[in-house]
């Protein structure tokens, strides 16, 4: 099933509006075949690599774009807002398992390309024990500025803050990331 031409020359924000207005199947097809590789990627990273529970999150933030059409505010970006309810969702699932949960694995916050070298292992083995040691909102601040290239602003809006906060939040998790990582800066 692919959408028609004409659905792949609209923005975000356009199909989403005509999802909201006549629930058009094609639009939301169109949104879900740009948006659902990136979003399942999202929870894949966040959801400590289970790419079952990665597949059921997207599955069920693809529902929540359909059934909370009304949630959506066309004065922002499609995408923000997306990753605004993904991240909700997320901190539920923390929320809900955090007595029993470990951190999220970290190995896909390295390049698929990362040599299998002695020293690119150990450096991966202190990143994932450096980054399950952040909180929640650092760790989540991560994904969306080094592994989704958001912006500052982006991520101020999707984590309803300030974008003073989110640069705060970066300063102080990359400050405690490069002091557990500190003995690798000459390797690299």
């Amino acid at each position: 099933m692919s959408s028609d031409k004409t659905y792949q020359t609209l923005s975000d924000e356009q199909l989403m509006r005509r999802l909201a207005s006549d629930g058009c199947e094609a639009s939301f097809e169109e949104l879900y075949n740009r948006y659902s590789d990136r979003m399942h990627r999202y929870f894949y990273r966040l959801l400590g690599n289970d790419a079952h529970r990665a597949d059921d999150f997207t599955q069920e933030l693809f529902m929540k774009v359909v059934e909370k059409t009304s949630l959506f505010d066309p004065e922002r970006r499609f995408s923000t807002w997306l990753y605004a309810v993904a991240g909700n969702m997320v901190k539920n699932e923390y929320r809900r398992t955090s007595r029993q949960a470990a951190p999220p694995s970290v190995d896909d916050f390295l390049s698929e390309n990362f040599s299998e070298d002695f020293d690119n292992q150990v450096f991966a083995e202190q990143l994932h024990q450096a980054l399950g040691e952040l909180d929640e909102t650092q760790r989540q601040c991560f994904v969306l500025r080094y592994q989704e290239e958001l912006s500052v602003r982006e991520i101020a809006e999707i984590l309803d803050c300030p974008e003073g906060t989110v640069k705060s939040r970066m300063f102080y998790t990359l400050k405690k990331l490069g002091h557990k990582l500190r003995a690798f800066a000459s390797a690299f």
